[in-house]
């Protein structure tokens, strides 16, 4: 193994200072532009800062994301924005129906390439609504949290993405319920698609990969992963959108199991990209 550094070292201290900042210096913006809009404009508004977030996040913390996949149906992001040009999904239908983004979890960086290219609120654990900073801004931008251990919860979650997705509210589910290593794509859970087959809302697979193994949250506090992948200079990544996938009248199982297959699917094209690209 290659010795560290003494500027990886450095890089820790230095991205969480920077994290905070960013965190309540755009947290702060962001009220005064909502309080600046008109109530029909402020959905807007918060999906607009919560993509100016990200990407400032992907840039605080070296993320060279490489996005391919279905390019036509990005929407480019408007001119007065400061990362004008970039492309993200967006998060309802042309009907105005939400839509359900599915993807595989490997990192706590994925929240990050979240924001950054998918209007989509998040639904993630409980107990990060909580946490110092980072659960103070998952809470402002309308996050959906699940205790993975409570039926009611689970209920309920369900319930709210249903809300959300009739509202016209995009919705990113990483339904392997939890973080793992390496690209296979673990069992999906039911929810995302019992609330996207009771609302006939379009599934929208999407396949992440990470250059290098040292970017997967597994076995290990949040504190300790942030700290391990803060130290790269750099983190090459692949995103892959796949088509997306229709569920009204569909059976649940059959949405799930065709969600799953394109899931690993895409993964494993984000990966040999990323190996084109070495």
């Amino acid at each position: 193994m290659a010795s560290e550094h003494p500027l990886d070292a450095l890089r820790f201290p230095l991205r969480a200072a920077g994290f905070v900042g960013l965190t309540f210096g755009m947290y702060g913006l962001l009220e005064v532009d909502t309080a600046l809009s008109s109530a029909a404009d402020r959905e807007v508004v918060l999906h607009t800062w919560m993509r100016r977030y990200g990407r400032a996040l992907l840039k605080l913390y070296g993320l060279d994301v490489r996005v391919s996949g279905l390019s036509g149906l990005f929407q480019r992001e408007p001119a007065r924005d400061p990362a004008a040009g970039a492309e993200y999904y967006p998060g309802r239908d042309p009907a105005g129906v939400g839509r359900v983004f599915v993807m595989n979890h490997r990192s706590a960086l994925d929240i990050m390439v979240t924001l950054a290219f998918f209007e989509a609120t998040v639904v993630s654990r409980s107990d990060l609504a909580g946490w110092p900073v980072v659960g103070m801004a998952a809470r402002r931008v309308g996050t959906l949290f699940v205790d993975r251990s409570s039926k009611r919860s689970g209920s309920a979650v369900v319930q709210a993405m249903c809300t959300a997705l009739k509202g016209g509210r995009g919705v990113m589910v990483y339904p392997e319920g939890t973080t793992f290593s390496g690209d296979e794509v673990r069992p999906f859970r039911a929810g995302a698609f019992t609330a996207a087959c009771r609302v006939g809302a379009q599934i929208v697979p999407v396949g992440l990969a990470y250059g290098g193994a040292d970017s997967s949250y597994a076995d290990e506090t949040f504190a300790a992963h942030m700290a391990r992948v803060s130290r790269a200079r750099r983190i090459p990544a692949a995103l892959e959108v796949g088509a997306p996938i229709a569920t009204a009248g569909q059976n649940v199982d059959a949405v799930r199991d065709e969600s799953h297959q394109a899931v690993q699917a895409l993964v494993h094209r984000a990966r040999a990209r990323l190996a084109s690209d070495i």
